[in-house]
């Protein structure tokens, strides 16, 4: 068996010995292979690299040519630059000569360019905003040019500045009629007639004109002045030539009659008072319909008072005084006390009839300055407030409180000044009334009081 077992492994190792040998011969053909392609490409990079340093040895070559050019062309540039600056420094000394040559040349004629050019500027504003301006257009033109020019005018420029401002004096005092396009408030523009008075104002159909210097257009003020002056002013547009009408005209060429476009009117003032506003006019109201109904029931007791006097023996029960008459006739029989007692009672009982609403008319006048210094009191409480929160930078924030506070304040003596005449008138009335009807009871006690003495 030892001897079979030996033989079992001398062939194994045999075996492996020959399979390692074939394995070492074929690893050996590989690394061959592969010391032959290391070869070949270390002789490829080596091309390579050789070319790429012939490629990088050309191109410093050629840099070194753009630097030595570039070096070139900033020393010539310098030397231009230099030679520039020469030639700058010798120009400015040059003009500098030349200016005192011209200023020389001009003489006097120097001092008329300064007064040329001060004249069309100072000119330009008030030509481009003249009301003239809208019948004769483009005059600022030449007076723009000169005010800029840089250069002596020559002679036709001067003529035509001496006719631009001869034109407006001239013009100004004249009243003319011409048509033009008119721009309306929505923006629709139309071919009207135009009365223009001077340079003061331009008149159409519909009132006063405004002539906007920035469009070159005219334009209906926002809100025209109270009726009766645009009736004066259309009826002047209409009037024939050489009639005389009165017309009102704006000295400033418009800026009155546009500030005026600002202002509040009537009824706008009297919202501004708000509530407080608002119950004194009910209050006012109020007022004035209780006086004019208590106006006409005096009155018409009064005149009832005055035909019963013309008829004492002949009392009526439609009047005060008849009534108090048929109290005596109806207690003639009854002593003086007695009689004088009753006739005070009626007397009494016809007083209320007659004083009624008069206290409640004195009362409303006191009322009414109260509620007006209460909405004083508001609108100032309001206005501190507006200050508080925005400070006093801008005046106008202000505004609605302070008008309010002033406004209440003549509301409430609107108020009370007419309710005052009116209680005091009636008053005076209800006294004369009372007065006739205790004249006309003393009388009659008298009278009764001698009989019972005869």
């Amino acid at each position: 068996m030892k001897k079979v077992f030996k033989g079992l492994v001398i062939a194994a190792v045999v075996t492996m010995s020959a399979g390692v040998c074939l394995t070492a011969a074929a690893d050996t053909a590989k690394l061959d292979q592969l010391l032959e392609q290391v070869k070949k490409s270390r002789t490829a990079e080596g091309k390579i690299n050789q070319q790429r340093e012939q490629e990088f040895l050309s191109d410093r070559a050629d840099k070194q040519a753009l630097l030595n050019r570039a070096k070139a062309e900033f020393a010539a540039e310098e030397a231009r630059g230099k030679s520039l600056t020469q030639q700058f420094a010798d120009n400015e000394g040059k003009l500098a000569a030349k200016e005192a040559e011209l200023i020389a040349a001009q003489g006097t004629l120097g001092e008329m360019f300064g007064i040329v050019r001060g004249a069309a500027t100072e000119t330009i504003g008030s030509i481009a905003t003249s009301n003239i301006s809208a019948q004769y257009k483009g005059r600022e033109e030449l007076l723009k040019k000169l005010s800029e020019a840089k250069e002596i005018p020559e002679i036709k420029e001067l003529e035509e500045l001496w006719i631009a401002l001869q034109t407006e004096m001239t013009e100004s005092a004249k009243v003319a009629k011409f048509e033009g396009n008119v721009v309306g408030l929505d923006g629709n523009g139309a071919t009207a007639s135009v009365t223009r008075i001077g340079a003061f104002n331009l008149i159409s159909d519909i009132g006063y004109l405004v002539f906007n210097a920035d469009t070159q257009e005219m334009q209906p003020l926002v809100k025209q002045p109270e009726s009766y002056i645009v009736a004066d002013a259309i009826a002047f547009k209409d009037a024939a030539p050489g009639t005389l009408m009165p017309v009102y005209i704006d000295p400033t060429g418009g800026n009155l009659l546009r500030l005026k476009t600002q202002e509040a009117t009537l009824e706008e003032q009297f919202h501004q008072g708000g509530t407080v506003g608002y119950v004194i006019t009910v209050l006012l109201g109020i007022g004035l319909l209780i006086g004019l109904l208590r106006f006409l029931a005096l009155t018409a007791a009064a005149s009832g008072v005055n035909a019963q006097l013309k008829n004492l023996s002949n009392p009526s029960d439609k009047n005060a005084l008849g009534r108090i008459l048929k109290v005596y006739h109806d207690n003639k029989n009854v002593d003086v006390e007695n009689l004088e007692l009753k006739l005070d009672e009626a007397i009494m009982r016809e007083t209320p009839a007659i004083e009624k609403g008069i206290g409640i008319l004195k009362l409303i006048a006191a009322v009414g300055p109260l509620l007006g210094l209460l909405g004083t009191v508001v609108g100032m409480i309001g206005a501190f407030q507006v200050i508080t929160l925005h400070g006093t930078g801008d005046p106008k924030i202000m505004a609605g409180q302070i008008s309010m506070a002033l406004v209440t304040t003549v509301q409430g003596l609107l108020c009370a000044l007419p309710l005052l005449f009116i209680h005091s008138m009636l008053q005076t009335k209800s006294n004369s009334i009372l007065h006739v009807l205790d004249e006309q009871s003393a009388g009659i006690i008298a009278a009764h009081a001698e009989k019972e003495k005869a």
